[in-house]
């Protein structure tokens, strides 16, 4: 019984020191048919060239874990599965049902607005810890929402 209300600890930023963390609230609607809409708490670390997103439910439990670095692309899924991809775009898109810009998602995370094809972001909130950003182009059209714990 009291199995049942422990929850996963946190992991630290121990392989990635020189680099912010980052956990909150991350969702993506993605307008395909039928919509594709993801939703869960993260913690991100790393950078774009090299880093770890760990996704987790409601209840406390890991989804996934995404790593990426040079060359290689992996999605924990936990029970000894995981796959490869030949790129993180190809891992983002097939985890999420888009290719969420990671480069410029790690800028706009620390208030840089950077550009990435197809997507304009709003990070009038940033100070807040509220990101928004929106692609039009290739279709189908994507609405990514992040809301960072303060």
């Amino acid at each position: 019984m009291i199995a049942g209300c422990a929850s996963n600890p946190r992991a630290t930023s121990q392989n990635y020191p020189q680099n912010q963390v980052w956990a909150g609230r991350i969702s993506l609607q993605v307008a395909s048919e039928p919509v594709q809409s993801f939703s869960a708490s993260f913690e991100l670390k790393g950078r774009a060239e090299q880093g770890e997103l760990t996704l987790i439910s409601p209840l406390g439990s890991i989804l996934g874990v995404l790593r990426w670095a040079p060359g290689q692309a992996v999605l924990d899924s936990g029970n000894q599965k995981i796959q490869r991809f030949a790129s993180v775009d190809e891992l983002m898109e097939r985890t999420t049902g888009a290719a969420v810009p990671l480069s410029a998602l790690f800028a706009w995370l620390k208030g840089d607005n950077a550009s990435a094809e197809g997507w304009s972001a709003d990070l009038s909130r940033q100070p807040e810890g509220r990101i928004a950003a929106r692609r039009v182009l290739p279709a189908p059209e994507a609405d990514l929402r992040v809301v960072l714990d303060q």
